[in-house]
């Protein structure tokens, strides 16, 4: 049996940073790089804990899978609706695949917005000057906000865990604590609990 020595992602640009950390020995025929970020399954795992990595690689993912459909969203003998179910079809889909766990902040929501609206405007022939508002020109392609569907993404995830066995290791991560001495300041919610929260605002 053959082993790979090095997996590159066709989707992903250098998925592999090395931090000039020692290697991790797991047996006498394997020895383990240690990392910041690695691609696995056409998503980026940060060791920060955070989706920058993550949403940067799938916006770079998504402008390629744009650009492969230019002819089709730009062309004026194709309806906006038409080009609007393409867009969803095949280039959101590949924007968000894997953002049902992605930790988004404020920062990474900007970016995917301010990426979408660029490729809006272009399927719309509109041009920043013309100074017309993103929410009029995704009702002319019939689409919802990426947000919008981020979230709806990580709420369908969310009630697959839910159904899942208490004895199932994904559904025990809900309430996992961390050992050891926290941080100052209030405590950090589990996952359980930031989706009350947010359910009740």
């Amino acid at each position: 049996m053959k082993v790979m020595k090095s997996f590159i992602c066709r989707g992903c640009s250098n998925p592999v940073i090395s931090t000039g950390r020692s290697s991790v020995d797991i047996g006498a025929s394997a020895n383990l790089e240690v990392v910041d970020k690695f691609c696995y399954i056409g998503d980026m795992l940060s060791v920060d804990g955070d989706a920058d990595a993550a949403v940067e690689a799938r916006i770079r993912i998504g402008w390629n899978k744009f650009r492969q459909f230019v002819p089709l969203l730009t062309n004026r003998d194709i309806s906006l609706i038409r080009r609007g179910r393409l867009y969803n079809s095949c280039v959101l889909c590949s924007m968000l695949h894997g953002s049902e766990t992605w930790p988004v902040g404020k920062e990474n929501k900007v970016v995917l917005q301010r990426a979408e609206m660029r490729m809006v405007l272009w399927m719309c022939n509109v041009k920043v000057k013309d100074r017309v508002p993103g929410k009029e020109l995704r009702e002319r392609l019939r689409i919802d906000d990426i947000i919008l569907i981020l979230q709806q993404n990580k709420l369908r995830w969310y009630g697959h865990v839910l159904l899942k066995e208490d004895t199932d290791w994904v559904k025990k991560c809900m309430e996992y604590e961390e050992e050891g001495s926290r941080p100052r300041g209030r405590p950090k919610r589990s996952c359980r609990e930031e989706k009350i929260v947010k359910h009740a605002i």
